[in-house]
């Protein structure tokens, strides 16, 4: 399932040779803490907010982001301030990474007025307009339009920021995702798409639903160079992440980055994912899970076990005090239904 350990990338495309391969870079010890503690935090937070979904304190759909934390913590190392993300409706972890506040995220989850949409949004439809995440879309594939979108902007006010563009293996056979390529190559757009192939979509084999399951593939027709990405490691994430946001800000136009991850959980928290067996959930747990492979790094590195509880102690009382805030917080306003709504 993962990448080979030596190397982090395949690269594909009409012009960058096919078939090269990028090494693996060494974090450095900040590195490794940094991104233990931010994909910890991500873990942590689905892990509770799975739980308050089985307590009915979360309603409507909830999709968790556990076993895929790699990906959006990988690449926010690699922007800058004012570059931008959108993604579907797996998008708790990203609002994390791009530094939402733990209380917002989870308020939103349970339709409270601190949440970051009033509590009128829930999971799949949050935005902070200050961290630079436009949504959380529950519309299959539409953000990718979007996020599209969003890289014309800063082409037209000609700054040099890049714009992430996330989607899932399923939402890569959508019609409006080539539509979006085609726009993006003929007008140089800074955006760089970053498929999440974590192998199922809604619940079908990728191997079952898609013709080309090689996805750094899917741009070859525009001109589009992808990279083949081991999603678990966050190192090879956030070396695949530089080359592309060192490609978009050159004027080049955009990027695939095809991230193979795996999620542990169904495909939203009312899927008891029967089309896989336990022992193939559980050999990936073993041999690739994202935040297992920074930790014994760690400890290699004298870290010790207590140094590394403490952090997730820290992690743990954020994401209490977010289930505290968010059981807690008043439910919005009757009046709020009239507000924020185009008639």
């Amino acid at each position: 399932m993962a990448a080979p350990k030596k190397s982090v990338a395949k690269e594909t495309g009409q012009d960058k040779g096919n078939g090269a391969d990028l090494p693996v870079p060494d974090f450095t010890k900040d590195q490794d803490l940094r991104a233990f503690r931010d994909m910890l935090l991500i873990r942590r937070f689905e892990e509770k907010a799975g739980q308050l979904y089985g307590m009915g304190a979360i309603g409507g759909f909830c999709h968790l982001y556990i076993g895929q934390e790699a990906i959006v913590v990988g690449m926010q190392m690699a922007l800058k301030d004012g570059d931008q993300v959108i993604t579907g409706y797996r998008d708790h972890g990203h609002m994390l990474a791009c530094g939402m506040d733990a209380k917002g995220v989870m308020a939103e989850l349970t339709g409270r007025h601190g949440g970051y949409s009033k509590g009128k949004g829930g999971s799949m439809h949050m935005f902070s307009k200050e961290k630079n995440f436009y949504g959380g879309h529950g519309i299959v594939g539409a953000q990718v339009s979007l996020g599209t979108g969003l890289a014309f902007a800063n082409r037209y006010r000609g700054n040099d920021n890049v714009s992430l563009a996330y989607f899932g293996d399923g939402a890569s056979n959508q019609g409006q995702v080539y539509e979006s390529f085609n726009m993006a190559e003929l007008w140089k757009l800074p955006v760089i798409y970053i498929i999440e192939n974590n192998r199922y979509a809604m619940g079908t084999s990728v191997t079952r639903a898609s013709a080309q399951t090689d996805f750094s593939k899917r741009g070859i027709s525009f001109n589009i160079p992808g990279v083949q990405v081991d999603g678990m490691d966050v190192r090879a994430v956030k070396a695949a992440g530089d080359k592309a946001v060192a490609w978009c800000r050159g004027g080049n136009g955009p990027f695939i980055l095809e991230m193979q991850t795996y999620r542990y959980r169904g495909h939203s928290m009312s899927d008891p994912a029967k089309y896989r067996t336990r022992e193939e959930v559980d050999k990936v747990r073993h041999d690739s899970d994202p935040i297992e492979q920074v930790r014994n790094r760690l400890l290699a590195l004298k870290l010790s076990e207590q140094d590394l509880k403490a952090v997730d102690a820290e992690v743990r009382d954020i994401v209490n005090a977010a289930a505290e805030f968010a059981q807690h917080d008043p439910e919005p306003d009757a009046a709020e239904l009239w507000t924020d709504v185009y008639r």
